[in-house]
């Protein structure tokens, strides 16, 4: 069970932002401030979009991206594994069979 949030300060590319979590998460939110404030400064340091508006939408998708494409690979490997894991089972039984 959760405990009762507190209230938290990040920051996020020079700016200050005030959130509630749970204690036990606290790491967590730090990791994903410090990481999206990267994003959002690659973003920044490339010259091509003004406002940190426009920065934080193209680091959210871009994040977004990484998270669907992971899950997107992470799925092909598990489809993957199932099914050599069926192979091999399927070769444990027939061995079986035969010594039977």
């Amino acid at each position: 069970m959760s405990s009762k949030p507190v209230p938290v300060t990040v920051k996020i590319l020079d700016s200050e932002y005030r959130v509630s979590c749970p204690p036990e998460e606290l790491d967590a939110l730090h990791t994903a401030a410090a990481y999206l404030s990267e994003k959002m400064r690659d973003i920044r340091e490339t010259g091509k979009i003004l406002g940190v508006e426009r920065i934080a939408v193209m680091a959210a998708l871009n994040i977004s991206y990484e998270l669907l494409h992971g899950r997107t690979e992470t799925g092909q490997f598990v489809d993957s594994c199932n099914g050599r894991m069926r192979d091999i089972l399927n070769r444990v039984e027939q061995a079986l069979s035969k010594s039977a």
